[in-house]
């Protein structure tokens, strides 16, 4: 192994290289958001003098790490909380630190805002880097400390990472061989959502040329009278005050028991809007909210104004994005009919006629498979084709088909199954409780990874661009395009 050094702004760093790729992990982006720091804007990193270890991963977002039996979800969301202060860090693989002017793809990772990291394996850039993509991987704040509009903070500590991030592979990326004015910014499922958020934000113009929205939309976002019922119920948890100085009492260690106490059945709050909509179905308490400066108006009002036109989008979802959370609970072989409607109704007005739309009473169909079926397309599919179509500028849409055979088969094409095709990462998802099961399709893979780089290089893509009078689809699992079809969940969600 070679050891290639790099000079950032921040001082020199030692990364790692070997089978044609280099690597530098957590590096610091910003400074420690602890001690005095919490709850504040994201500042640079102090310098260094002497040359920094960068061959190892850093610290990882302060979180909780819940493993679930009969399924290695790890790959996908990491191991949980490696303690360190500067967690805020990149991970930078590269194909020739002496190279000038490759491609440039940042990933934000997913985990419902409150969970997740950067050195994922399944988002292991190194298949990027043999691709002739600069790969960076961030890591930001979650949960209360990045999505909780804690009055006399700022908001959206989490996006401002984000950007923060964003803000330094800018200053910084040349040196590791990119080119700062061809950065693509993708993300799946929370990362997602904020890679939508990010492409309509004022703060980000200039930032990226490209956007990949995987599994995700603008339309999860919170106003803020809604989130300030979290606010009030997290300082009731907590015992102080809802406000910074009262928050800042407790710990990181305390905010996450509560954050727990929180995320038990039947003992959160009432999130839903003026409509009876609750954006994030109960999958995530901790959102970004509109009104302020990172996102002054609703993600979609923004796109319809002409926000992001000048980035190409490439956005699109799994056919079957609830199995994940229902097969794993077996609620879609254990849930009757009035479970699934009250479950729903919980979230949004209209839940029997939903289901019943989806096929509730019809024979041979599951309340279960029903109620998954509904809420993949109020969750993800529908929302992802709004956005799609309020989108000014270059626009592809995408659908992945491909059924894991995990679980018994039961999981289909489930939430995040996309992630190891396209980093080309299917070795850690696959066994017997891999997400991938134990034979997957390397040729598939092979192909969805050679689209994600193609596109991040010149906006290349073999299927034609959407609108919403064609809404041509790309089915990633056969090469095929087709007209998408309309949804039941369009006549029960509000229009872009």
């Amino acid at each position: 192994m070679d050891h290639p050094v790099v000079t950032t702004s921040s001082g020199r760093i030692r990364g790692m290289a070997g089978n044609g790729i280099a690597r530098f992990l957590g590096i610091p982006y910003a400074a420690s958001p602890l001690g005095s720091r919490r709850f504040q804007l994201p500042r640079p990193p102090e310098p260094w003098a002497d040359v920094r270890d960068a061959s190892a991963p850093g610290p990882t977002a302060p979180q909780l790490h819940r493993p679930l039996p009969g399924l290695d979800l790890d790959p996908l969301v990491g191991r949980g909380w490696r303690r360190g202060d500067d967690f805020l860090n990149v991970n930078v693989w590269t194909p020739d630190v002496s190279a000038r002017g490759l491609p440039v793809m940042v990933f934000i990772h997913g985990g419902g805002f409150v969970g997740g990291s950067n050195d994922a394996t399944v988002n292991d850039g190194s298949g990027f880097a043999r691709s002739g993509v600069v790969c960076v991987a961030i890591n930001y704040r979650l949960g209360v400390e990045g999505f909780l509009p804690v009055p006399g903070a700022p908001t959206n500590l989490g996006l401002r990472d984000q950007l923060a991030a964003l803000g330094w592979v800018q200053e910084n990326i040349a040196a590791f061989g990119g080119d700062p004015g061809n950065v693509t910014v993708f993300g799946e499922s929370a990362g997602a959502m904020a890679v939508a958020s990010l492409l309509s934000s004022p703060l980000a113009k200039g930032l990226f040329r490209r956007a990949i929205v995987q599994s995700g939309h603008g339309a999860m976002v919170r106003p803020p009278e809604v989130a300030a019922r979290l606010v009030h119920r997290m300082a009731k948890l907590l015992r102080v005050t809802p406000d910074v100085e009262g928050f800042r009492r407790r710990t990181v260690e305390e905010c996450l028991a509560a954050l727990e106490k929180l995320s038990r059945p039947f003992s959160g709050v009432d999130l839903r809007d003026e409509t009876g909509l609750d954006p994030a179905f109960g999958l995530s308490s901790f959102l970004p909210v509109h009104g302020d400066d990172v996102l002054p108006v609703p993600p979609l009002t923004a796109l319809a104004k002409g926000a992001g036109a000048e980035v190409d989008l490439l956005i699109g979802t799994n056919a079957e994005e609830m199995n994940l959370y229902l097969v794993l609970v077996e609620a879609r072989l254990r849930i009757y009919g009035w479970m699934a409607t009250l479950a729903l109704s919980r979230r949004v007005r209209g839940a029997r006629a939903i289901l019943e739309d989806y096929g509730l009473n019809q024979k041979g169909r599951r309340a279960g498979e029903v109620l998954s079926a509904a809420m993949s397309d109020l969750v993800f599919r529908w929302p992802a084709r709004q956005f799609a179509a309020a989108h000014h500028g270059r626009t592809h849409v995408y659908e992945f088909g491909w059924r894991s055979p995990a679980c018994g088969g039961k999981l289909g094409a489930c939430h995040g199954l996309e992630l190891p095709f396209v980093f080309d990462t299917l070795k850690c998802t696959t066994g017997l409780e891999g997400l991938t099961g134990t034979a997957p399709p390397q040729a598939l893979a092979d192909r969805i990874h050679r689209l994600w780089v193609d596109f991040s290089t010149d906006g290349t893509l073999p299927w034609p661009e959407y609108d919403a009078a064609t809404r041509q689809v790309c089915a990633l699992e056969t090469g095929t395009t087709f007209t998408a079809r309309d949804m039941p969940a369009a006549r029960y969600l509000p229009r872009a």
